[in-house]
């Protein structure tokens, strides 16, 4: 593809300058694609490196009036296609507003969207305090992604997502206008509660410049175990019996495929025979963590473990951590990847994850189960050869069988890598006719020129 100028840019480049407005075409490459590299990605007309939140009302007030689609993006680590280019639109990048504000007073932090949350972590651990979403992708995924798609995380089964922490926010709406929303209060119920109805919009409905987050006190130390499993739907079994009996503040899954190809990528000794990895934690206070472990390990052994391990080594609990994190990066070596994101009611875990199997034999063609297991949602990895039209076609329809399954079971097509591109085409059937509607008159009364990042969600 190459780069169209439907509009001339000599007014925005006089309002931002060349150091802000960039028509480079290696930064329009740069900047078509998130991590789906969709390869129908489209070509910007130019890219807004965006410093300070004037720079994005500039840009925008200059896109309304000139009538360009809009797409912001982050860092570019989203997994739906949320942050990929249209042809002929402006990118607003906000990766280089990254500062962080730490109130200890308030146990808040103040950041841009471009801070990244691992940085977010560190600078609140320096005050004593923590931010608990944590995204696989923590050490390099920005805070405005975060917010777009409500993210959540390995920790989130105790502690929540995105949205259970967000306080406040400014928004740079799609005229230009800049919103202040919330502030540094835990409790406020004046008005409409507008933080949540931004959090997971996905860039639809305006452009995040700064957030106000709600930190707690430090991690307590967390004890870990790691259980193997025959298969896959005894290790979700497993996870549907702790769920009845203790609240593990992390409980994650990998099966076999997952297994070895992190085990090819960084060789840690894992169990390249087991069906399925069950990684858990407990937090919980004194005595309390040693009895939820204990809970959690005889669960496994009901469900048919073949070993649990159990240790409260903080280096060695992170090893295995380690590990799942890996599981996207380690499985990319292995073709090219479609990204699921689904869940269901945890009672239907294990028909969800035998239900992927079967889809799998069916189209014959790979799918690698990653999940957050503790709350239902699953990232089935579907693996092919992205040169050969037949191996597409069959990934293609394996991931829509897969979002269909989730449906079927009462689940959603998302749990926290937003819609995006990549899955808008399944969100009326899990949304139905009327919230669709209700949608779409929330979308147009925000944004009636229909700029803000077209293409996605809707």
């Amino acid at each position: 593809m190459t780069a169209t100028m439907p509009v001339p840019l000599d007014s925005l480049l006089a309002a931002l300058g060349p150091e802000v407005v960039s028509v480079h075409p290696g930064t329009l490459e740069a900047h078509r694609h998130d991590w789906t590299n969709d390869p129908g990605a489209g070509v910007p007309i130019a890219v807004v490196k965006a410093r300070t939140v004037l720079d994005v009302q500039q840009a925008v007030r200059w896109a309304a009036a000139a009538g360009v689609p809009i797409v912001p993006r982050g860092t570019g680590t989203g997994l739906s296609g949320g942050a990929q280019a249209v042809d002929g639109c402006l990118v607003i990048s906000l990766a280089a507003m990254t500062k962080i504000e730490i109130d200890p007073a308030t146990r808040t932090a103040i950041v841009e969207p471009g801070a990244i949350n691992a940085d977010i972590k560190r600078a609140s651990a320096a005050h004593g305090l923590w931010y608990p979403p944590d995204p696989s992708s923590f050490e390099m995924c920005s805070i405005g992604g975060n917010l777009a798609t409500n993210a959540g995380g390995l920790c989130c089964v105790k502690y929540g997502v995105t949205s259970d922490y967000v306080l406040g926010m400014d928004v740079v709406l799609a005229d230009g206008t800049l919103i202040e929303l919330g502030g540094h209060r835990i409790k406020d119920t004046a008005g409409f509660s507008l933080t949540k109805l931004f959090v997971g919009s996905e860039g639809l409905l305006g452009i995040t410049t700064r957030a106000i987050l709600r930190l707690l006190p430090a991690q307590p130390p967390a004890a870990t175990f790691v259980a193997s499993f025959p298969d896959v739907r005894s290790a979700a079994e497993a996870v549907v019996a702790i769920g009845g009996i203790c609240r593990p503040s992390m409980l994650e899954l990998m099966d076999n495929y997952s297994i070895n190809a992190v085990e090819d990528l960084i060789r840690m000794g894992l169990d390249r025979e087991a069906g399925a990895l069950l990684i858990g934690q407990s937090d919980a206070p004194g005595p309390a963590r040693t009895l939820e472990i204990e809970q959690m390990q005889q669960a496994c052994d009901r469900a048919g473990a073949k070993e649990c391990v159990v240790t409260d080594d903080p280096e060695e609990g992170q090893m295995f951590l380690h590990a799942r994190r890996n599981a996207f990066q380690a499985l990319e070596p292995r073709g090219t990847l479609l990204f699921e994101d689904v869940g269901v009611p945890i009672p239907l875990l294990p028909e969800l994850c035998t239900g992927i199997e079967a889809i799998a034999a069916r189209w014959e063609t790979e799918i690698a189960v990653v999940a957050h297991a503790g709350d239902g949602n699953t990232h089935p990895l579907i693996v092919h050869d992205g040169s050969d039209p037949d191996s597409v076609r069959r990934a293609r329809g394996a991931f829509d069988d897969v979002m269909a399954l989730a449906l079927s079971l009462g689940g959603t097509i998302t749990g926290e890598h937003g819609v995006g591109r990549l899955k808008k085409a399944a969100l009326p059937a899990q949304l139905g006719p009327d919230v669709m509607a209700l949608t779409r008159r929330i979308k147009d009364a925000l944004d009636p020129q229909g700029i803000l990042n077209p293409g996605a969600m809707l």
